[in-house]
Protein backbone atom coordinates (compact mmCIF):
# COMPACT_ATOMS: atom_id res chain seq x y z
CA UNK A 1 0.00 0.00 0.00
CA UNK A 2 1.33 3.42 -0.91
CA UNK A 3 2.14 5.99 1.74
CA UNK A 4 -0.76 8.13 0.56
CA UNK A 5 -3.27 5.28 0.90
CA UNK A 6 -1.86 4.38 4.32
CA UNK A 7 -2.31 7.95 5.55
CA UNK A 8 -5.81 8.11 4.11
CA UNK A 9 -6.70 4.81 5.78
CA UNK A 10 -5.25 6.05 9.08
CA UNK A 11 -7.21 9.32 8.78
CA UNK A 12 -10.48 7.47 8.14
CA UNK A 13 -9.93 5.18 11.13
CA UNK A 14 -9.12 8.10 13.44
CA UNK A 15 -12.09 10.11 12.19
CA UNK A 16 -14.50 7.20 12.68
CA UNK A 17 -13.18 6.52 16.17
CA UNK A 18 -13.68 10.17 17.07
CA UNK A 19 -17.30 9.87 16.02
CA UNK A 20 -17.73 6.70 18.05
CA UNK A 21 -16.20 8.32 21.12
CA UNK A 22 -18.51 11.31 20.83
CA UNK A 23 -21.58 9.11 20.55
CA UNK A 24 -20.60 6.60 23.27
CA UNK A 25 -23.06 5.92 26.09
CA UNK A 26 -22.97 7.79 29.38
CA UNK A 27 -20.48 6.01 31.61
CA UNK A 28 -21.78 7.27 34.94
CA UNK A 29 -20.21 9.62 37.41
CA UNK A 30 -16.89 9.83 39.17
CA UNK A 31 -17.10 7.96 42.48
CA UNK A 32 -17.28 10.23 45.51
CA UNK A 33 -14.67 9.99 48.25
CA UNK A 34 -17.40 8.61 50.55
CA UNK A 35 -18.20 5.83 48.09
CA UNK A 36 -14.53 4.99 47.58
CA UNK A 37 -14.05 4.84 51.36
CA UNK A 38 -17.10 2.57 51.66
CA UNK A 39 -15.62 0.17 49.10
CA UNK A 40 -12.05 0.36 50.41
CA UNK A 41 -11.99 -2.38 52.98
CA UNK A 42 -10.80 -5.94 52.91
CA UNK A 43 -11.31 -8.77 55.36
CA UNK A 44 -8.84 -11.63 55.22
CA UNK A 45 -9.19 -15.24 56.38
CA UNK A 46 -7.14 -14.48 59.51
CA UNK A 47 -9.60 -11.71 60.46
CA UNK A 48 -7.37 -8.80 59.51
CA UNK A 49 -9.67 -5.97 58.44
CA UNK A 50 -12.71 -6.97 60.51
CA UNK A 51 -14.46 -3.93 61.99
CA UNK A 52 -15.58 -3.35 65.57
CA UNK A 53 -18.97 -4.78 66.47
CA UNK A 54 -20.61 -7.94 67.72
CA UNK A 55 -23.72 -10.05 67.39
CA UNK A 56 -25.25 -13.46 67.98
CA UNK A 57 -27.64 -15.75 66.14
CA UNK A 58 -30.65 -14.77 68.23
CA UNK A 59 -30.21 -11.14 67.15
CA UNK A 60 -29.37 -12.22 63.60
CA UNK A 61 -32.57 -14.18 63.08
CA UNK A 62 -34.65 -10.97 63.09
CA UNK A 63 -32.21 -9.26 60.71
CA UNK A 64 -32.22 -12.31 58.41
CA UNK A 65 -36.01 -12.36 58.45
CA UNK A 66 -36.18 -8.68 57.49
CA UNK A 67 -33.38 -8.49 54.90
CA UNK A 68 -32.56 -11.99 53.61
CA UNK A 69 -35.52 -14.36 53.87
CA UNK A 70 -37.33 -13.00 50.82
CA UNK A 71 -34.57 -14.28 48.53
CA UNK A 72 -32.86 -17.04 50.54
CA UNK A 73 -35.98 -18.56 52.08
CA UNK A 74 -36.97 -19.56 55.58
CA UNK A 75 -33.89 -20.66 57.53
CA UNK A 76 -31.70 -20.28 54.44
CA UNK A 77 -33.21 -23.20 52.54
CA UNK A 78 -33.28 -21.33 49.25
CA UNK A 79 -35.75 -19.31 47.26
CA UNK A 80 -35.10 -17.06 44.31
CA UNK A 81 -31.47 -17.04 45.52
CA UNK A 82 -29.15 -19.84 46.57
CA UNK A 83 -29.70 -22.04 49.58
CA UNK A 84 -27.49 -21.06 52.49
CA UNK A 85 -28.23 -23.93 54.89
CA UNK A 86 -30.02 -27.25 55.13
CA UNK A 87 -27.72 -29.23 52.86
CA UNK A 88 -28.91 -32.77 52.24
CA UNK A 89 -25.79 -33.69 50.26
CA UNK A 90 -22.06 -33.02 50.54
CA UNK A 91 -19.90 -31.42 47.90
CA UNK A 92 -18.88 -34.78 46.44
CA UNK A 93 -22.45 -36.09 46.16
CA UNK A 94 -24.51 -35.93 43.00
CA UNK A 95 -26.05 -33.38 43.12
CA UNK A 96 -23.74 -31.45 45.48
CA UNK A 97 -25.13 -28.94 47.98
CA UNK A 98 -23.07 -25.75 48.11
CA UNK A 99 -24.20 -24.14 51.35
CA UNK A 100 -22.29 -22.11 53.90
CA UNK A 101 -21.79 -25.25 56.00
CA UNK A 102 -20.58 -27.47 53.17
CA UNK A 103 -18.66 -25.04 50.99
CA UNK A 104 -17.48 -21.84 52.70
CA UNK A 105 -13.85 -22.12 53.94
CA UNK A 106 -13.63 -19.12 56.33
CA UNK A 107 -16.21 -17.44 58.56
CA UNK A 108 -14.37 -14.12 58.15
CA UNK A 109 -14.78 -14.04 54.39
CA UNK A 110 -18.45 -14.95 54.79
CA UNK A 111 -18.80 -11.75 56.86
CA UNK A 112 -16.89 -9.83 54.16
CA UNK A 113 -19.10 -11.18 51.37
CA UNK A 114 -22.29 -10.24 53.22
CA UNK A 115 -20.93 -6.77 54.00
CA UNK A 116 -19.98 -6.09 50.38
CA UNK A 117 -22.95 -7.52 48.54
CA UNK A 118 -25.99 -8.03 50.75
CA UNK A 119 -28.82 -7.38 50.93
CA UNK A 120 -29.01 -7.41 47.17
CA UNK A 121 -31.34 -4.40 47.10
CA UNK A 122 -29.06 -2.29 49.32
CA UNK A 123 -25.50 -3.63 49.63
CA UNK A 124 -23.49 -2.00 52.39
CA UNK A 125 -26.59 -0.84 54.27
CA UNK A 126 -26.26 -3.07 57.34
CA UNK A 127 -24.38 -1.86 60.41
CA UNK A 128 -21.39 -3.80 61.71
CA UNK A 129 -23.49 -5.18 64.59
CA UNK A 130 -26.19 -6.30 62.14
CA UNK A 131 -23.55 -7.93 59.95
CA UNK A 132 -22.04 -9.84 62.86
CA UNK A 133 -25.50 -10.91 64.01
CA UNK A 134 -26.68 -12.16 60.60
CA UNK A 135 -23.33 -13.91 60.08
CA UNK A 136 -23.82 -15.59 63.46
CA UNK A 137 -27.34 -16.65 62.46
CA UNK A 138 -26.09 -18.17 59.21
CA UNK A 139 -23.34 -20.03 61.08
CA UNK A 140 -25.93 -21.21 63.62
CA UNK A 141 -28.41 -22.57 61.04
CA UNK A 142 -25.48 -24.45 59.51
CA UNK A 143 -24.75 -26.02 62.93
CA UNK A 144 -21.34 -24.37 63.20
CA UNK A 145 -21.96 -22.25 66.33
CA UNK A 146 -24.58 -22.12 69.11
CA UNK A 147 -27.34 -19.52 69.05
CA UNK A 148 -25.93 -17.67 72.07
CA UNK A 149 -22.33 -17.57 70.79
CA UNK A 150 -21.23 -13.96 70.41
CA UNK A 151 -19.12 -13.22 67.35
CA UNK A 152 -16.87 -10.22 66.86
CA UNK A 153 -13.57 -9.29 65.24
CA UNK A 154 -11.86 -11.29 67.99
CA UNK A 155 -13.99 -14.46 67.88
CA UNK A 156 -14.96 -14.78 64.21
CA UNK A 157 -11.46 -15.75 62.99
CA UNK A 158 -11.37 -18.58 65.57
CA UNK A 159 -14.35 -20.36 63.99
CA UNK A 160 -13.22 -23.40 62.03
CA UNK A 161 -15.49 -23.99 59.07
CA UNK A 162 -16.27 -27.61 58.01
CA UNK A 163 -14.67 -27.06 54.58
CA UNK A 164 -11.63 -25.07 55.73
CA UNK A 165 -9.27 -27.61 54.16
CA UNK A 166 -11.28 -28.02 50.96
CA UNK A 167 -9.47 -25.46 48.80
CA UNK A 168 -6.08 -25.56 47.13
CA UNK A 169 -3.63 -22.73 47.68
CA UNK A 170 -2.63 -21.84 44.12
CA UNK A 171 0.61 -20.29 45.33
CA UNK A 172 1.67 -23.20 47.47
CA UNK A 173 -0.12 -26.03 45.66
CA UNK A 174 -1.37 -27.35 48.99
CA UNK A 175 -4.82 -27.72 50.52
CA UNK A 176 -5.83 -25.26 53.21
Amino acid sequence: MSMRKTLLFFFIICWSLTGIAQSSPDRGQIASSYLIKQWSYDVFPDGDGLPEGQGNATQGEAIYSQHCETCHGLKGEGGSAEELAGAMHGLTDNPPDKTIGTYWPYATTLFDFIRRSMPLSAPGSLTNNQLYAVTAYLLYINRIIKSEDEISAKTLPRIIMPNNKGFIDVYEGQSH
